[in-house]
């Protein structure tokens, strides 16, 4: 890399704060990423246009390269560096904050209008069961409660990091009631409850949904139990890029997630592996959820369309890279 190209300290931490999940939850990745950039531009020194532009994508892909399966990473990078115009320095640096904070508005504005949405399929006296930790859920929740409506929840514990609990204990800040439970334990539950509510990592064309490994399979049971499954999600989370064919990463997460060296040579040394997220198909889902209103999941590819277009680009990598 060119010396005179130089990402600031606090992007880099932030980077490994999204890498080590010290930073989670798509909202807050993404918030995170394009505050980072906001950083990056505020602090640069670069003396020439050219070079604050390298500057910028270098930031950028030291945070893109982080978490290959939430796209609300890669989304909020392409809106802030699509900002980024000037003929000078001074000019870049403005327009690029400015971008940045825009960004930021809309995801918090997102947050609110989408639990509005979301709040009107919940009705009083329900109960809904949860998988992992979504902040787009809790914003459902939390508008149904401000409604007058008492609602009651089934949490998973959601392994091998237990972001279930994190569920629980905001779901118990809302005064809603929280029975905790295993993984294994949600099939025996289902008939017990009247709505499954999830969040999403990202969500492709054809209206898949990947979410926290074991979401497929909770879906699956619901389904045969005919217990709804909702998705809720603000828009970032859409994947421009399946409109053309790109498939999406799964992440793949060290294996001292789940178990010890220790433990693990104990029991015979055996090959772990830890995916982060599963692949839903859209037969499973009965609504997807977003601030812009919901949608079965086989017409997402049109709000996707109307949002981003046909093409997509990474505007983090320089040419030819």
């Amino acid at each position: 890399m060119d010396p005179h190209i130089r990402v600031r300290p606090e992007v880099r931490r932030v980077a490994d704060d999204i890498g080590t999940m010290e930073i989670r939850g798509a909202a807050k990745i993404a918030d995170a990423a394009a505050s980072a950039l906001r950083t990056q531009a505020v602090e640069s020194e670069a003396e020439t246009p050219e070079t604050f532009r390298a500057e910028l994508r270098a930031a950028a892909r030291a945070l893109h390269d982080t978490r290959p399966t939430a796209v609300s990473l890669p989304n909020a990078l392409r809106y802030v560096l699509h900002g980024m115009e000037g003929a000078t320095v001074e000019d870049l640096r403005s327009n690029t904050v400015a971008a940045a904070d825009r960004f930021c508005d809309r995801l918090e504005r997102s947050q609110t209008d989408l639990g509005a949405v979301g709040a009107n399929r919940l009705k009083d006296g329900d109960r809904i069961m949860t998988h992992c930790h979504s902040t787009a859920v809790l914003a459902c929740v939390e508008a149904a409660v401000e409604q007058g409506k008492e609602l009651t929840a089934i949490v998973k514990e959601t392994r091998p990091r237990n972001q279930g609990h994190i569920t629980a204990e905001r779901l118990h800040e809302l005064g809603v009631p929280v029975t905790l439970i295993v993984d294994s334990a949600a099939r025996r539950y289902l008939n017990d409850v009247d709505h499954v509510m999830v969040g999403a990592d990202s969500i492709a064309a054809d209206g898949s949904v990947i979410n926290k490994i074991g979401t497929s399979g909770l879906a699956v049971n619901a389904r045969d139990r005919g217990t709804p499954v909702v998705v809720a999600a603000q828009t970032f989370k859409l994947h421009p890029g399946t409109l053309t064919g790109q498939s999406v990463d799964i992440e793949m997460r060290d294996e001292s997630e789940i178990i010890s060296p220790e433990e693990k040579a104990a029991i015979g040394d055996p090959t772990v592996v830890n995916p982060a997220f599963d692949v839903t198909p859209p037969r499973y889902i009965d609504a997807i959820v977003t601030e812009r209103g919901q949608f079965p999941p086989e017409s997402i590819v049109m709000l996707m369309r109307e949002l981003f277009g046909e093409q997509t680009t990474e505007p983090w990598l320089e040419s030819g890279q």
